[in-house]
């Protein structure tokens, strides 16, 4: 597929007004994304876990316009109206206006709530762009559905291609959110060994899964709920002439050929070393930058010291990955549930912000509420 594919047939039928609420939920890379191209499109492939309890809800209710005039919108966040999200929405709506060409049409009032902290390295760009991405395909989907001057096939959109056209929409606002409509394992970026991967859109990975990997575990340590030392549009920016980019992107692209193996055979071993490699690499990456971030903090490092130890001494399959930010990821089995619950309790939560963390799993994607 290309970009062309998702420029809608023109259409005549318009509504007066209507809302679409959807909940998405945030992901979590186990081989990471740094750095992109033009028009959002990554360096080198990814994949995530997709989560549950982390999510993104969003109403968006729109009302037609008495003239067309610019894009015309306002955002709210957990009821309070947050006018410094308005260029980044602005940006998005530029960026989609070709593959949406309603949204002149309407004003919108966008309110949205997290169940996690905003900005705080839980990827709240993530699930909220996906929510308001799949919110604007709703809405086309009714325009064309209802547009009697289009034949039958014009006005069918199939399940598939919603959910494609709204992770290639997501994308343009947030990189990552395209890997949030689905689950439980969804991959960004094309690679030879994912039949169907691309770099439009994310895809429901669809290979074999080993049951090892099945209802993972993500207990997410709140090292640091304040507001990011660098936004992820600077730092992927900083992968452009940085001395070990092409090697990293080369280093990503086989790590996922690895994960497709690991993920077939149930290798937990392998799966820890390789989900903690990239963790560090991401953030070795922005170390090694010009100019340079260190982005954990102290506690950060005494929980991932705590984890080896725990790891060594128990034999547990606990591991940890980080986003682009000082909280810590604790994945681990469902099996091991009671026990690693136990651990974090007994000495991690000591080095969480006010002792919060907050306990998720694996989950299925997005909903339609």
């Amino acid at each position: 597929m290309t970009e062309k594919h998702f420029i809608p047939t023109p259409y005549t039928n318009s509504l007066e007004n209507g809302s679409f609420s959807w909940s998405s939920p945030s992901n979590i890379a186990l081989v990471k994304y740094w750095g992109k191209k033009e028009h959002q499109i990554p360096k080198n492939p990814s994949i995530s876990f997709t989560l549950d309890n982390c999510k993104t809800t969003t109403n968006l209710t729109f009302l037609r316009k008495a003239s067309h005039g610019g894009f015309s919108f306002e955002v709210f966040l957990d009821g309070e109206q947050k006018d410094d999200f308005k260029p980044k929405i602005e940006t998005f709506f530029k960026r989609v206006e070709d593959y949406l060409p309603f949204l002149k049409d309407y004003h919108f009032k966008i309110e949205t709530s997290n169940t996690f902290p905003h900005s705080s390295g839980i990827a709240s760009s993530a699930s909220g762009m996906s929510a308001l991405a799949l919110c604007l395909m709703s809405i086309e989907k009714l325009i064309i559905e209802s547009d009697v001057t289009l034949s039958a096939a014009e006005r069918s959109i199939d399940e598939t291609y919603f959910t494609k056209k709204a992770s290639f929409l997501a994308r343009l606002g947030s990189g990552s959110a395209c890997r949030s409509l689905e689950g439980d394992l969804v991959v960004w970026g094309k690679h030879d060994g994912i039949e169907g991967s691309s770099d439009l859109f994310g895809v429901k990975y669809p290979n074999d899964v080993h049951q090892n990997f099945k209802n993972f575990q993500d207990t997410i340590l709140l090292v640091d709920k304040g507001e990011k030392q660098v936004s992820s549009t600077v730092g992927h920016n900083l992968m452009y002439g940085h001395p070990f980019a092409q090697e990293r992107f080369k280093q990503a692209d086989k790590n996922l050929s690895d994960m497709i193996s690991i993920l077939k055979e149930g290798d937990l071993d392998a799966f820890i070393a390789l989900v903690e490699s990239e963790a560090l690499t991401l953030h070795a990456m922005m170390m090694t930058s010009m100019p340079y971030f260190i982005l954990m903090k102290p506690n950060t490092l005494e929980i991932i010291n705590k984890i080896w130890d725990y790891r060594k001494s128990s034999g547990s399959k606990i591991c940890f990955t980080l986003d682009a930010g000082a909280n810590v990821h604790v994945l681990y089995p469902e099996g091991e549930a009671s026990q690693v619950l136990e651990f974090i309790q007994n000495e991690l939560v000591a080095f969480c912000q006010k002792g919060q963390y907050i306990n998720d799993k694996i989950g299925f994607g997005a909903k339609l509420l």
